[in-house]
């Protein structure tokens, strides 16, 4: 991480304000604080991780479609007559992996709490952590729902071949 001496500055500011904020995380802060204004370069690119990638405009887009899709099918399963055939728990959102996909689950995360999409969802005792990569499910399931003519009134083949997807 390239920093100057005045951003490394206003940085080390920042970390002393965050302890006197939050006493619980003095400590914390106070490395954090040591770790900027000494300049340790193995530290520095910690901190460097905690920022994370960027993740890009079409990843973003692809999440909302994916969460977007799983609102449709819970809708057009609400408006079947006839919902034998289709088990109810496997049109709810599980969201993505923690391990692998933590970006994504993080985007997930900030949708429901912070911006109150999708407040339907059901975060569960996971928080969305579907414990097991599900991109690529997701993927084949949206390629799936898109080419359907009314993605929100889907019939009961349609809701299974998406999930089945």
């Amino acid at each position: 991480m390239d920093i100057s001496n005045a951003q490394r500055l206003i940085i080390s500011n920042q970390y002393r304000l965050l302890a006197l904020l939050e006493p619980a995380q003095e400590k914390h802060y106070r490395r954090l604080r040591t770790i900027v204004e000494r300049g340790y370069g193995l530290q520095m690119g910690e901190l460097e991780r905690d920022f994370g990638a960027l993740m890009s405009e079409d990843a973003c887009y692809k999440v909302i479609q994916t969460m977007e899709m799983y609102h449709a099918l819970q809708v057009s399963w609400n408006n079947l007559k006839e919902k034998s055939g289709i088990d109810e728990r496997r049109l709810n959102f599980l969201g993505f992996d923690a391990a692998t996909e933590g970006q994504l689950l993080g985007y997930v995360r900030f949708l429901v709490e912070s911006e109150g999409s999708y407040p339907d969802f059901d975060a569960s005792q996971h928080g969305f952590n579907a414990q097991t990569p599900m991109w690529e499910k997701y993927q084949r399931m949206l390629s799936i729902w898109q080419t359907c003519p009314r993605q929100y009134h889907l019939s009961a083949n349609e809701i299974v071949q998406v999930l089945n997807a």
